[in-house]
């Protein structure tokens, strides 16, 4: 066991110790007795109060377990249901109307509507990846993927292929900013000489429909580029002949690049294996970086080295010549871990303490360093830090999180508000009441969302004494999931929270699916959602074209005044009731879960991989992090509670799908196959995962995971 460093009453990992001192707090009005003290300060006051919330967690879920045990069988009651729940104080009162009162935060977040990319901070290339995907070329996101049908043919430009792009993109443009008459097809010419955008068709001189949508250039001539805008998102037509492209083109364009991912959440969370004080170093190293803006990553590609570093910003000229400077970077978002895990990166009297209490007292001050520029590139030109809080369940812990950061700010000297809080709507008691917690959050709430996969998880393992749950893939039917996925929107809608943050949606889990994604992910924006998450800068400046279709702030108007989602919906477990599965059926449901479970857990445990396509047992890529863990595990924890399988059946099912497993991995060098031992820790993780799973808190993943990714390091030094 490594010996702790004693400061300020803190026994603390030498590992990260050094990283305070020598890279955290130089260059920051901040000595480092005080950063420690003020952390001491913190504990104290607050390890309690976190104690507590976990506690009422347990509490609560014991006595739905024995009430649910006790009606097991009898047909589902709905109204003594939510009667027992308000009894035990899980639903609460909603309280009278208000509006959210947060700061004002910058227009990525409050007034801006586009994709979202959620992202390991752990591997700094991912990160700097996610951030530099505020501008993304439709060209290539079009000719690399199945957006267009068929692929390209040869191993150079593929001049088809390209045509095929082209003319997608001239059809974008043509209903994103379209001229007043005839289509970008048929441009010949481009011209901003007279200080207003004119195009030539067939030799006569076109203006836009709107000319306000010109927004200035940039560069001049064949290597120059025009820029437009539309739903305040920007357009760059860029011109070169030299290249394949505009040689082709009459007119010379060579690319349009969209405005993609707005914002982009550095995830200390879900997508990451971080389990002791190293991996928590690095994962606060690279956020430094990028608060800082000295991230960089040097890394072969195609036999060569390449360094990725930060964006600048992208300068335009405008029509009355003055400079129009628009962000090069998303704006940065960093998800803290929730309220559950400890660490022994920092102990308190012997004890390890809250991890999220340590994640927010770090992260917040290593945004200190961007709030500090006077000059330069800024994650955050209001002035202003952005915290994503996951896993809460209910306003207690709502407001929990309000008095954590309120205290940060405090011993880091910052106003009350500074930190910009994302509240997850990913557990059912915070879904029961979210006006509630939105209310605890309402002086620095800048993002809600819904996460079906968590929010399943913890819906099976809420109701996991009343009976077996549906099928997975027919819980996506259920009627409580339309009304989630409702009533998030109309929460924010009914606080004022889309004056002032982001509605968001889920991730679409098939990177290599962008066909389907444009024909579906339309859908989220549709919703009144102002973001939604996407698994690559590819996808999103694919999706950055719904945002162009429609204008999601006149959109989230119209909803306002719907009806509300039905409670009663919302308050309906997916169960199955009396309904009966066939064996096959029952098999194939068994063996759809056990490998996925496996696909991912082997990599997380092994590797300390959080996120990363997984191949289903159908071998199609899916991306997916702990929320698809949980979510699988939980299913098969009740259904072994109720007697639709048993241990015999998941045991053999784990050794066939180990093997399939295996295979799909025999291609990477570092993998280790799990047959035919089926000993070592990742396949015992995953195993636990299902027969123990209806005993860990919420259903939560992380406890065990955290355990056998302990034992796989120490077998790995």
């Amino acid at each position: 066991m490594t010996t702790h460093t004693d400061i300020a009453g803190l026994q603390i990992a030498p590992v990260l110790a050094d990283f305070v001192e020598t890279r955290l707090l130089p260059g920051l009005p901040l000595g480092l007795e005080q950063f420690w003290s003020g952390f001491h300060g913190l504990l104290t006051e607050l390890m309690p109060e976190n104690r507590r919330l976990l506690a009422v967690r347990d509490e609560m879920q014991a006595q739905i377990d024995a009430w649910l045990a006790a009606r097991r069988g009898s047909d589902w009651d709905n109204d003594a249901w939510q009667a027992f729940l308000r009894e035990i104080g899980y639903i609460q009162p909603e309280g009278p109307a208000f509006t959210v009162a947060t700061t004002p935060s910058d227009p990525e977040i409050s007034t801006l509507a586009g994709p979202q990319l959620v992202v390991p901070v752990m591997n700094a290339r991912f990160a700097l990846n996610a951030a530099n995907a505020r501008w993304g070329s439709l060209y290539d996101a079009l000719y690399g993927t199945d957006a267009l049908p068929g692929a390209p043919q040869a191993k150079g430009y593929d001049a088809a292929r390209g045509a095929q792009a082209v003319a997608w993109a001239a059809n974008f443009l043509d209903q994103a900013v379209p001229l007043a008459t005839g289509s970008h097809a048929d441009v010949t010419a481009y011209s901003t000489d007279t200080g207003a955008f004119v195009a030539t068709i067939d030799g006569q001189p076109i203006a836009l429909a709107d000319p306000s949508t010109f927004v200035g250039t940039s560069g001049n001539g064949d290597r120059g580029s025009i820029l437009l805008r539309n739903n305040g998102l920007h357009i760059e037509l860029v011109f070169d002949r030299s290249h394949p492209v505009g040689a082709a083109s009459t007119s010379g364009l060579r690319d349009v690049v969209l405005e993609s991912a707005l914002t982009a959440i550095q995830d200390c969370e879900d997508s990451v294996a971080a389990v002791d004080a190293e991996d928590k170093v690095l994962a606060y190293a690279n956020w430094l970086g990028l608060m800082k803006g000295d991230l960089t990553e040097t890394f072969a590609k195609g036999g060569k080295a390449q360094t990725r570093r930060l964006n600048p910003d992208r300068s335009f000229t405008a029509p009355d010549g003055s400079t129009v400077v628009l962000p090069g970077r998303a704006v940065l978002l960093v998800r803290n871990v929730g309220h559950l895990m400890t660490t022994d990166a920092v102990r308190l009297n012997g004890q390890d303490v809250p991890e999220g209490l340590l994640d927010a007292m770090v992260t917040v001050t290593a945004a200190l360093h961007d709030l500090q520029k006077t000059s330069g590139p800024r994650n955050s030109r209001s002035g202003s830090i952005y915290v994503v809080k996951p896993k809460m369940h209910g306003p207690d812990e709502a407001a929990f999180a309000d008095r954590t950061y309120a205290r940060i700010e405090a011993l880091l000297g910052l106003p009350y508000g500074t930190v910009k809080l994302g509240l997850m709507d990913e557990e059912r008691r915070t879904s029961a009441n979210l006006r509630a917690c939105i209310r605890a959050l309402k002086d620095r709430i800048a993002f809600i969302n819904t996460g079906f996969l968590d929010r399943t998880g913890d819906e099976i393992h809420t109701v996991m004494q009343a009976g077996p749950v549906l099928p997975k893939a027919e819980i996506k039917d259920a009627v409580w999931l339309s009304a989630y996925e409702a009533g998030n929107v109309d929460a924010g809608l009914a606080t004022g929270l889309h004056r002032k943050g982001q509605i968001g949606k889920g991730m679409w889990a098939k990177p290599d699916a962008m066909a389907e994604m444009l024909a579906a992910k339309i859908g989220h924006p549709k919703a009144g959602a102002s973001t939604a998450w996407v698994p690559s800068p590819t996808a999103a400046t694919l999706h950055a074209t719904h945002y162009h279709q429609l204008n999601v702030a006149a959109l989230q108007d119209s909803l306002a005044t719907r009806e509300r989602a039905s409670f009663d919906a919302l308050m309906t477990p997916p169960l199955m009731a009396r309904r009966n599965l066939s064996e096959a059926l029952i098999a194939r449901e068994v063996d759809l879960n056990c490998q996925s479970i496996l696909g991912y857990v082997v990599r997380w445990v092994d590797q300390g991989v959080g996120c990363s396509k997984v191949p289903d047992i159908d071998d199609v890529p899916l991306m997916e992090d702990r929320a698809t863990l949980r979510i699988s595990a939980q299913f098969l924890a009740n259904w072994l509670v109720h007697g639709l399988i048993d241990e015999a059946q998941i045991e053999e099912s784990l050794r066939r799908m180990a093997l399939a497993v295996d295979r799909q991995n025999a291609g990477d060098p570092a993998y280790r196959p799990m047959a035919p031992h089926y000993d070592g820790p990742a396949f015992m993780a995953a195993r636990d995962l299902i027969l123990k799973g209806a005993a860990q808190p919420s259903g939560y993943t992380e406890p065990l995971l955290h355990a056998w990714r302990r034992v796989a390091k120490a077998s790995q030094s």
